[in-house]
């Protein structure tokens, strides 16, 4: 037995509560939602930053960031989970959710922000400790030190397989798309690796927020006085705002007189009544018409020609939003809550039909980011045929002499060029319209007649429109 005195023990450390950050406690409830409930961030997070802003001491920059790490880690999920998978000793799959969240929030501050890389572990580990509790915490400490060790280029090359040996797997991992994501919009796009690159790229970067000037009730002058407010690219409609513009802020907005819309769904409603039709032009139809973009713009236009505009929508709650959409219409409109498929108006009743039809969304992703690691390929099968169903109804509403504009938020193939060519097929009295003419100025729009609109050429969505006229 030795006679050596031992050595005072170190008095423990005193426990220190968690300190609570707002901002990523926001975001990480965010992303349990968009995991959980199946919910849309575009959805979720609005609710959450009142609420937050309510309670005080949450300003604009929080909301900021916290709109920043919600997005950016689902957009980049995919690569996230690729690193993170290279940095644990077990598969993803047996991470714990709740904890495979905090390490991707964590690994986006690392690799897709400013944040200092001190700063985004600890913050991340004071999170673990909030949410998850002091185990896992350190697990979460030890995981998100081994991906502080590179940057993002550094981690691609060690987790993204080679592009030589597969492009279409490397290019998912580098860009964060499933790979039957990738295929997909390779197949619809056409050409060579830049191209793919540059559109993958765009569905990763945050979309400007664009308002449409209801004719008859808005004017893009009005809407031009807003703060970094920009004209529209395609548009005589659009108006851009930059810097993360508040649409809710504006006037016309809150009013109903404008809205938030895209573009590419400007552009759709803009070549539809543009289409020439032979004869009469009183009676146009919207036949899936919710949540009322699209239906709010084609009835102001309707209304400066004289016509009156039936917008249908199958889900009542929907059409409740259609119906708000078109309140102070300036002319004359109907909604009604009805199935496309078997529609309750009588054939040949309309001038000019518009389906924009239920889809995968793909055309989308840069605003609904976790759509991508939603859907699966199988999904085609289930929409395939209500977009048939939908488009053979809207061939069999419209008059002769008159047109059906078939339009999805979706390029892939199957969901675009399949279905015209097969219900063409089914209704040789038709005929395809080339609508790349009633877009002057818009380039890329491809060989026609179809359209398909990409966000990396026209800073659209992927908005598809096949315009065909009833010949007899």
């Amino acid at each position: 037995m030795s006679d050596q005195p031992r050595r005072p023990r170190k008095p423990a450390k005193p426990y220190r509560r968690p300190k609570k950050d707002p901002v990523r406690v926001l975001a990480f409830e965010a992303l349990r939602a968009v995991d959980e409930r199946d919910a849309y961030a575009n959805l979720v997070l609005p609710p959450l930053l009142r609420r937050a802003r309510e309670a005080g001491g949450f300003d604009a920059r929080d909301a900021a960031l916290a709109t920043e790490l919600v997005y950016g880690t689902l957009r980049r999920q995919g690569t996230y989970d690729a690193i993170v998978a290279a940095c644990v000793d077990r598969p993803l799959r047996e991470v714990d959710p709740p904890v495979l969240d905090v390490l991707s929030l964590g690994a986006h501050q690392l690799l897709g922000t400013r944040i200092p890389t001190h700063a985004a572990v600890s913050a991340s580990v004071e999170l673990a400790r909030v949410v998850l509790g002091d185990g896992r915490a350190k697990f979460v400490n030890a995981v998100l030190r081994k991906i502080a060790q590179d940057d993002l280029d550094g981690w691609l090359e060690r987790v993204a397989p080679p592009y030589d040996e597969d492009p279409e797997d490397h290019l998912a991992v580098v860009h964060s798309h499933p790979r039957w994501v990738v295929s997909a919009l390779w197949d619809s796009l056409g050409g060579g690796r830049a191209g793919i690159e540059e559109l993958l790229r765009a569905d990763n970067e945050r979309p400007e927020v664009t308002l449409v000037a209801r004719p008859g009730r808005a004017t893009t002058t009005e809407l031009l006085e807003e703060e970094a407010a920009l004209p529209g690219r395609w548009s005589p409609y659009a108006v851009r705002l930059t810097e993360g513009g508040e649409p809710g802020a504006v006037t016309a907005v809150a009013e109903g007189r404008a809205g938030v819309q895209d573009e590419g769904s400007q552009l759709v409603a803009l070549a539809l009544a543009g289409a020439p039709v032979e004869g009469r032009d009183r009676m146009w139809l919207d036949g899936c018409a919710g949540p009322g973009g699209k239906a709010a713009l084609l009835g102001a236009l309707a209304a400066g020609r004289g016509a009156v505009l039936l917008a249908s929508e199958k889900q009542p709650h929907r059409a409740g939003l259609v119906a708000r959409a078109l309140a102070g219409n300036p002319g004359p409109y109907q909604v009604v809550a009805a199935d496309g498929t078997r529609p309750p108006w009588r054939p040949g009743s309309f001038d000019r039909v518009l389906v924009d039809v239920p889809c995968t969304g793909l055309g989308a992703l840069r605003r609904r980011p976790e759509a991508r690691w939603r859907r699966r390929p199988e999904d085609l099968e289930g929409f395939a045929p209500l977009q048939r169903g939908l488009l053979r109804s809207a061939l069999e509403s419209v008059r002769v002499g008159g047109v059906v504009g078939y339009a999805t938020c979706s390029p892939h193939l199957a969901e675009t060029r399949a279905v015209v060519a097969d219900l063409l097929k089914q209704f040789p009295d038709t005929d395809l319209i080339d609508a790349r003419p009633l877009l002057p100025g818009v380039p890329d729009l491809g060989e026609g007649p179809d359209i398909q609109l990409w966000p990396h050429l026209h800073g659209t969505d992927a908005m598809y429109l096949a315009l065909i006229r009833r010949t007899g």
